[in-house]
């Protein structure tokens, strides 16, 4: 069992910044269709893109000075999920490197455009078996493993010459059922599991709190999950990732330990509207 500790005051009366609509991406569904991709003016998205890097990277740099951390402790993981090629390329000439996707097709429609960019390719939605081998041949990381039988079939269907498979193990930490994920007390087990796989890498967990939980609620979420990475890391040291926080969260997860905050509307603006 892992024991809960208590969050930092300083994030407990923090107020978002910025209203998200990435609260239903990173795989708050367990399901859903494939969403609408706007088609975009590249007029003036450089510098619309450039100035959203730059506030975000600021309130890292911030979030991370008042928990007494290093700026560089923190991972940027940028959404891409709706967005275009173009504006993803955009990100990418910034210096943006590490992206996360929630749906496999869309994912796959979007990577010919972009062959010729060096990006990290992150899965972050809910994954259906049937659809594993996609992401094993095509993702560098996948952020929502809740099961041993999906970590068996990414070590399996993963090309050996790409190496290892980076893998995140998803904690529902507030028992939403409308989260994918496992509770805490069977992560060790799943963890053990999936670190002795052949051609995966036991990177760390990953999780998405409940929004509308009051701000000391949320920041204890994040404490339990600070605290739960913690022993894991103390039984696999090689785990090295605490994916939590988003564009209205991410300073009161960077003040409870997040190494990776993943960033979609502070990054790209407002997300369409369904067609």
């Amino acid at each position: 069992m892992y024991p809960l500790p208590t969050a930092r005051k300083h994030c407990q009366n923090q107020q978002p910044t910025i209203t998200d609509s990435d609260r239903t991406s990173s795989n708050t569904a367990k399901s859903g269709s494939r969403p609408h991709i706007r088609p975009i003016s590249l007029n003036n998205l450089v510098m619309s893109i450039a100035d959203n890097l730059k506030n975000v990277r600021l309130r890292i740099q911030k979030a991370a000075k008042n928990a007494g951390r290093g700026e560089t402790d923190i991972h940027l993981l940028a959404v891409s999920k709706t967005r275009s090629p173009d504006e993803i390329r955009a990100l990418h000439e910034l210096g943006q490197k590490a992206f996360g996707e929630n749906y496999v097709q869309e994912a796959l429609d979007k990577l010919p455009a972009l062959a010729d960019c060096s990006i990290e390719w992150h899965f972050i939605g809910p994954l259906q078996s049937n659809k594993s081998r996609a992401v094993a041949t095509h993702f560098d990381w996948v952020h929502s493993v809740d099961r041993l039988r999906l970590a068996e079939r990414l070590s399996q269907q993963r090309p050996a010459n790409l190496g290892p498979l980076n893998i995140c193990i998803q904690i529902n930490i507030d028992n939403e059922e409308s989260k994918s994920g496992i509770a805490l007390s069977e992560l060790e087990s799943l963890a053990q599991q999936i670190a002795a796989l052949p051609q995966l890498r036991l990177r760390g967990i990953m999780a998405i709190p409940d929004p509308d939980q009051e701000a000391s609620s949320l920041a204890q979420s994040f404490a339990n999950l600070k605290s739960a990475f913690d022993q894991l890391k103390s039984l696999h040291p090689e785990v090295d990732t605490l994916s939590m926080g988003m564009s209205d969260d991410m300073e009161c997860a960077i003040a409870e330990g997040s190494t990776q905050v993943r960033i979609g509307t502070a990054l790209f603006g407002p997300r369409p509207p369904k067609p």
